[in-house]
Parts: C-alpha cells; structure tokens; sequence
C-alpha cells in the first residue's frame, strides 16, 4: 500500500507498491501521449525550436483543452495568436514534468530533491486534470461524488475505476504538496 509522502532527513521520500507504481506510470505515459505536439510535414525546423507553431488548433478533446487552455474567454483570436506562440513550449515543459516523474518511478526507494518535487507536483496535477475532465468534475458536488468512491472493491465499471484512481492520485499530490511546504517551513 502507498505511503504518503514526507519531508526527512532524506529529503522528501515516499512509497509505492508496483502495482501503484504500474499504474501511475501508466497514467503519465497517457498524459504524456496528449501532449506529443503532431509534427507537420515540411514544418520549419527553426520555428519548431524557438516553440512556434503557425498551425496549431484549440484541441477538440475537452481534456486536452484543460491542459492547454484558451488565454481569453472571449477573444478567439487572441486566443489563438497567444497559443501559436506559446502552445510548443508550454507542451514541452508538462511532458518533461510528466517524464522526469515516470523516471523517478523507476527507483526502488521514492526520494525527491526540491526540483524532483515539484515536477512531479506538476505532473500529477496534469494527470488529475485529465482524469477531472474525463469523469466530468464541473463543481464541487461532481467532485464529492467521485471522492464518496474509496473502496475499490466497488469499482463495477470505468466510471467508477476512474474515479478511484483520481482519488489517489488527489491523495499522492496532497501528500506531496504537504511535504514540501514542510520542506520551506523547516528551512525558513
């Protein structure tokens, strides 16, 4: 069973089963997947590297849209003026978060150094928004019916199953987060 994470002598440390640690992995190469910007054929190499991208679209997956959302509720195209300049680079920096804790999956023993910390912070947040958008959380009566399932013997079907592994991914993160503002509070 996982253990929360928290701060020590060691730094921030926790603890996963490979089961846990199976899924999770699993969960960010999803992620990871979504975000994988589409390559366009005779695209502009120097412009792929400074980060712009003239061709790119608000995602249709709402999913998707929660990760890279619209800068301006009511200006498309400001909105999309703002994402051709910035949409690469804003993918980049989350699947780099999302690969640097899939890595971190691979150590036997879970011990995270300041920056570790907050990638993987930033990685589960990306994963619970996505699990957010696919089980429908839109307020916070959505989000206490999906936090009333916490027994995985009752997980009958995705909806249900989704709902618990959003739980513990909310779980790792709220334990995370907590140890590293242990980690400031002890060095302050």
């Amino acid at each position: 069973m996982a253990k929360a994470f928290k701060y020590g002598l060691k730094g921030i440390t926790g603890y996963l089963e490979p089961a846990e640690r199976e899924l999770l992995r699993g969960l960010l190469d999803d992620v990871i997947s979504m975000l994988e910007p589409q390559l366009s054929q005779g695209e502009d190499p120097l412009t792929a590297l400074i980060g712009l991208d003239m061709n790119v679209k608000e995602p249709s997956d709402r999913a998707l849209l929660r990760l890279l959302p619209n800068v301006m509720k009511n200006d498309d195209d400001a909105s999309l003026e703002f994402r051709q300049l910035t949409e690469r680079s804003l993918r980049e920096g989350k699947i780099g978060a999302l690969r640097a804790a899939a890595m971190g999956l691979d150590r036997n023993e879970l011990v995270l150094s300041k920056e570790e910390a907050k990638l993987w912070s930033m990685a589960l947040n990306d994963v619970r928004l996505v699990l957010a958008e696919r089980l429908d959380i839109r307020d916070e009566a959505d989000a206490d019916h999906v936090h009333a399932m916490q027994d995985w013997s009752q997980a009958e079907d995705v909806e249900s199953y989704l709902a618990l592994v959003y739980n513990f991914t909310t779980w790792l993160q709220e334990s995370l987060v907590q140890a590293m503002m242990a980690s400031m509070e002890r060095k302050s």
